[in-house]
């Protein structure tokens, strides 16, 4: 039987293979560029989650601590200001040193050091502390395996060849599953984690949130519903958009989704399969806040309050997903129950990305993990499709800027 120190490490290699696993089918080139200020290369990903545990593990635990590279501690230091100096985040790309095998060398040694402290110190009086920054670590982690396929897509995007990442071919899918509407009474519920596994600190403390009545979409609003939006003109109505929103269309002459590619004989859609047709029952992606409230404007609905999220997801069984690189249509055969909460898109809902009632942000830099961003955002629940397995939860709190579109986002509707 595996020991606490033996279960810790197994799943410390298993979520630090996987991260150099999706860099594998790259070029050195695919991995070094920076196709916009709001993505990473993927080398500077690889590079940032051993960073993490160098810098919050290794510096505080390991005796006679030497760090791999001096700069490192610089150059991948992502926003914690606790922690010193940082590198531009828009410079990024312009870090053509070390190369792509010096940070590939960089992961071995701290890897090699982390697997001999760690059998030691779950032994000691540390062990509590040490397994909480380590599940952190892995947590941040597959957060960063998320952003590689989503960066990595954009950065693809933008290349006349329309390469594909992924090795075999996107199947057109099935017949999709009609929306239904799921009703609930108004109660007083609880939300938040409730604690007995990992969660971040955003996710607590569970508390009491009365919700009103309210119906949620059975499923997620798909491309060919998305596209009557557009044929209806939907991106030249100023009555569907928050003003801002509007102002966001009308600066970036916008007038449908990010990766969607129209031609002669019709719509396409970039995915990390290559340009493919857009498959009408697949769910819309690429969304932002802005598009999802004026579509669901559109719809004579509105999006979801985290709450109402929430409850309706408490009791519905969390589905095992596996990773694929691209969002699945509903089944037809599903039922007329709540489909796709998890492993498809990001769901927006209406509420802002703030603190919970009685919030406490932790101490030193590992506080600077979520509740500096409490601003300027919107909250968006389930997982994405790209989402590592297990990383999924029902109070994951995901938050984005309302213009963000390069992540797997989509659409949950909900009526009052």
């Amino acid at each position: 039987m595996r020991n606490d120190a033996d279960s810790l490490i197994a799943e410390y290699d298993a979520v630090r293979r996987y991260t150099v696993a999706l860099s594998e089918p790259l070029s050195d080139e695919d991995c070094c560029v920076q196709s916009m200020p709001d993505a990473s290369p993927v080398k500077w990903h690889l590079a940032h989650t051993t960073w993490f545990f160098e810098t919050f593990i290794l510096e505080r635990f390991e005796p006679g601590f030497r760090p791999f590279h001096p700069m490192f501690r610089v150059l991948f230091n992502s926003y914690y200001n606790g922690i010193g100096e940082k590198h531009p985040r828009p410079q990024r790309g312009m870090l053509t040193r070390p190369s792509l095998d010096e940070v590939r060398a960089y992961r071995r040694n701290v890897d090699e050091r982390v697997g001999r402290l760690l059998p030691r110190l779950m032994r000691s009086e540390m062990s509590g502390m040490l397994r909480e920054l380590v599940e952190l670590g892995l947590q941040h982690e597959q957060q960063h395996q998320e952003l590689i396929l989503t960066d990595l897509k954009h950065l693809l995007s933008l290349n006349p060849l329309a390469p594909s990442y992924a090795q075999r071919l996107l199947e057109p899918s099935g017949r999709v599953s009609p929306l239904t509407w799921q009703h609930f009474d108004a109660a007083l519920i609880e939300i938040g984690h409730a604690g007995g596994a990992f969660c971040f600190d955003n996710e607590t403390p569970r508390h009491r949130e009365f919700v009103e009545r309210f119906s949620l979409a059975s499923r997620l609003v798909t491309n060919g519903e998305f596209l009557a939006f557009v044929e209806d003109g939907g991106y030249d109505k100023p009555a569907l958009w928050l003003s801002e929103g509007w102002d966001w269309v009308r600066a970036n002459q916008l007038a449908h989704p990010m990766y969607w590619r129209p031609d002669a004989s019709g719509w396409n859609e970039f995915t990390l399969h290559g340009l493919q047709p857009l498959d009408p029952e697949r769910p819309a992606t690429h969304i932002s806040y802005f598009e999802a409230d004026a579509y669901a404007r559109w719809a004579g609905a509105r999006l979801p309050t985290e709450a109402e999220w929430e409850r309706a997801a408490a009791g519905i069984a969390m589905i095992p997903e596996t990773n694929a690189p691209h969002p699945s249509a509903a089944s037809a055969m599903s039922g007329s129950g709540l489909t796709q909460l998890f492993g498809a898109v990001w769901q927006w809902t209406s509420s802002s990305y703030a603190p919970y009632p009685g919030y406490i942000t932790a101490a030193g830099a590992i506080g600077e993990y979520n509740g500096k961003f409490m601003v300027n955002q919107y909250v968006l629940r389930g997982s994405s499709c790209v989402t590592p397995p297990k990383h999924a939860r029902i109070t994951y709190r995901n938050f984005f800027p309302a213009s963000a579109r390069w992540q797997f986002t989509g659409i949950r509707l909900a009526k009052s």
